[in-house]
């Protein structure tokens, strides 16, 4: 029913998007602050919409954990990142760290991302299937340690606790959507002390939450 509800969701917002006016403020809000209203407000008709995310520059995170993990890796030039789920996050995160390793376990929207990481050679994007150790394990054949680790695709428990070994010391990890009562044990359990960030996310009307654990 939820999943039902998002598609409509992201429909309407797709038709909005389209009206000329709409377009008008994306293209202003790609220029304002990108933690502000303005781009904000602008991602909302940008739901499920990987060229649109792009162009406006943001990942589908919480806004102030975005704004906490820029700062983390602009201090970091040199800054390695494994991520676990690719999207328009990817692109973001290519922009501010000098390399990144991305695993996606769907066939088509690999595909489909192949053209956008393209135009970045810094970036590595690998398929896995779900089934077996691939997907979760895509991490041991990477070059790590790593400074981020992003969890924010299938099976974010089980990628949790293997990408933990594979953290660079000081880094931190990125679990989004980390509200969900399914993921809050493996959190508070993982040994890492938890940043949870609640409130304004991109893409969403509602707050929602992103943490970031720390070693």
């Amino acid at each position: 029913m939820m999943q039902l509800v998002k598609r409509s969701y992201a429909g309407v917002m797709h038709t909005i998007a389209n009206l000329s006016p709409m377009e008008k403020l994306a293209e202003n809000a790609r220029n304002s602050d990108e933690y502000g209203w303005r781009r904000w407000s602008a991602s909302l008709l940008a739901i499920h919409d990987i060229e649109r995310m792009i162009a406006l520059g943001l990942p589908w995170w919480n806004v102030a954990a975005t704004r906490e993990v820029a700062e983390f890796l602009r201090a970091r030039p040199k800054a390695r990142v494994f991520e676990y789920g690719a999207g328009a996050s990817t692109i973001w995160l290519a922009r501010h760290a000098a390399s990144v390793v991305s695993v996606e376990h769907h066939a088509e929207w690999h595909q489909r991302l192949t053209k956008e990481v393209a135009h970045f050679p810094h970036i590595q994007l690998l398929h896995r299937a779900l089934e077996g150790d691939g997907y979760i394990g895509a991490i041991d054949a990477a070059e790590g340690p790593f400074d981020l680790i992003v969890v924010d695709g299938r099976r974010r428990t089980e990628c949790l606790a293997h990408a933990i070994p594979h953290l660079a010391p000081g880094g931190i990890i990125l679990l989004d959507d980390s509200g969900r009562s399914r993921y809050r044990s493996a959190i508070e359990t993982c040994g890492l002390k938890e940043r949870r960030h609640f409130g304004r996310s991109y893409c969403v009307p509602y707050p929602d939450f992103t943490s970031l654990l720390y070693g």
